[in-house]
């Protein structure tokens, strides 16, 4: 394994703490504030604390754009079949890509806040939402073709048995329609992935993770002040949660995301980033005093165990391989 994708990794694991430790400012959050505020005053605060990178990396970044346009070529996707589909040149458009990623952005996280508040279990919709796990490799296998090997299958579903452990402890019930919501969030959040993979992995990551995050705060805006859920007084209430999960949820992990995501294939990316889950149970016990029980850990080591299988190439014996 190469040094670059070893670095990439650590970045997707960072993400995935910085996410999880998120999950307890999100729920002080919602306490005094609608979900489309919350994520309106979040992402901006997101946007503009990338502002001072940009201007650090402006240099770098007019003389990639530079180059863009001087080579005139279209964009290439590739498939798993080892074929390439010429796209549309605007697609290489950093600008048009990074809001591209932010409509899907929007969508997922807006999508994730509802199908929380009209779950009232955060077991349940967490493990719904992991699903996005499985949902990547599916995606890519059905949209671009790409091989699935055997060892993230087998990851894969370890993972969600881990989940399963970890956050339904009174079982699945009847299907709700907070079910079916959460079900589309994670339709959504493995389309994301895939979307920053195909589209953005060759963009100067805080370029892109600023593009789609001030995409995603402006659509958060229009929606608050449709709804009319613009409230100061609840913002001020909830103001450490913010902070966090405007600077650290959405500023630096969804920027680590960007770059992780360059450097390490999306199946791997997605279950390294389903961590998430299990540093969220990590934060309530430190910060909430929640204690798991005997199943919880066991869940918990099983997503261990998956992310680590899921990082090990499996070499298929000469003997099975075709002549």
């Amino acid at each position: 394994m190469q040094r670059k994708e070893i670095g990439g990794m650590a970045c997707l694991v960072l993400t995935a703490m910085i996410w999880g430790f998120a999950f307890v400012s999100q729920v002080q959050g919602m306490a005094s504030m609608s979900p489309l505020f919350f994520g309106a005053t979040r992402f901006t605060l997101g946007a503009l604390s990338l502002i001072p990178l940009l201007w650090f990396r402006r240099d770098n970044i007019a003389k990639q754009e530079q180059q863009r346009r001087e080579s005139n070529k279209n964009p290439m996707v590739s498939l798993g079949n080892g074929g390439k589909v010429s796209m549309p040149k605007w697609l290489g458009n950093p600008v048009i890509v990074s809001i591209i990623c932010g409509i899907v952005l929007f969508a997922a996280s807006t999508v994730q806040q509802y199908g929380v508040l009209y779950s009232g279990s955060a077991g349940r919709s967490g493990f719904i939402t992991a699903l996005y796990i499985v949902m990547t490799p599916l995606l890519a296998f059905l949209i671009l073709r790409r091989r699935v090997t055997m060892n993230v299958v087998v990851s894969v579903a370890i993972a969600v048995v881990g989940f399963y452990l970890l956050c339904i402890t009174d079982g699945f019930g009847s299907i709700t329609l907070a079910d079916v919501v959460l079900l589309f969030t994670a339709v959504l959040f493995a389309g994301h992935i895939l979307v920053i993979d195909t589209f953005g992995r060759h963009m100067d990551p805080i370029l892109l993770s600023f593009g789609q995050i001030s995409t995603t705060a402006v659509l958060s805006w229009i929606g608050s002040l449709f709804e009319g859920s613009v409230d100061w007084a609840g913002a001020m209430q909830s103001w450490f949660p913010i902070i966090y999960a405007g600077i650290g949820s959405a500023g630096v992990a969804y920027t680590l995301q960007v770059i992780g995501q360059q450097l390490v294939p999306p199946s791997r990316a997605a279950v390294i980033m389903s961590l998430e889950s299990f540093f969220s149970a990590v934060g309530g016990a430190l910060l909430l005093g929640e204690v798991m029980t005997v199943r919880g850990y066991v869940g918990c080591a099983l997503i261990f165990i998956g992310t680590i299988l899921a990082q090990i190439p499996v070499k298929v014996p000469k003997l099975l391989k075709r002549e």
